[in-house]
């Protein structure tokens, strides 16, 4: 039996589908989840939160809530695709450009082609972390931790210094 079956919501082909899976640091106590996939409808991508039920090997696919829709119906690939809690505790998000030639990577204003860094503990659906290095900054949206990517598709923390690397194709 499948732990989550929400394959009627995801778009499938190219570099679209279910892109990545994380578990909250506190998953044993909050039963917490997040999911990055591409929609089915419009290709948008979408980072949900899950919760595991009663049966621990069983998510409540009932528990579905959207934390971030980003649109991208524009190409098939360049989806980014993976969700990591960092050391810091807040939830990264690795976006594509959108398949368009890096329009996007260095638009301030769109999420596409860039290192997004929210916090999922304080107020429903998240917050920004404080020190995001744009959040001063009118012309960037405040999500954004890094910009100027083409698709980065996974990354990884130094276990050693927690600095952030990024495969970015």
């Amino acid at each position: 039996t499948p732990f989550l079956d929400i394959s009627s919501l995801i778009r499938n082909g190219s570099e679209q589908g279910l892109l990545s899976v994380a578990f909250h640091p506190n998953y044993e106590s909050n039963g917490y989840f997040y999911v990055y996939y591409t929609r089915i409808s419009d290709a948008a991508l979408v980072i949900a939160r899950y919760q595991v039920s009663a049966d621990p090997n069983l998510a409540d696919a009932g528990s579905a809530s959207i934390l971030l829709t980003i649109p991208h119906a524009e190409a098939s690939n360049h989806n980014g695709g993976q969700l990591q809690f960092g050391p810091d505790g807040y939830l990264y998000i690795g976006t594509g450009d959108g398949g368009t030639g890096g329009a996007y990577s260095q638009d301030g204003s769109s999420l596409l082609g860039k290192m997004l860094r929210i916090n999922v503990n304080g107020a429903a659906p998240y917050t920004i972390p404080a020190d995001n290095p744009f959040v001063s900054d009118p012309a960037v949206a405040d999500e954004i931790w890094a910009l100027g990517l083409r698709n980065p598709w996974r990354f990884s923390f130094d276990s050693l210094t927690g600095d952030l690397i990024i495969a970015d194709v």
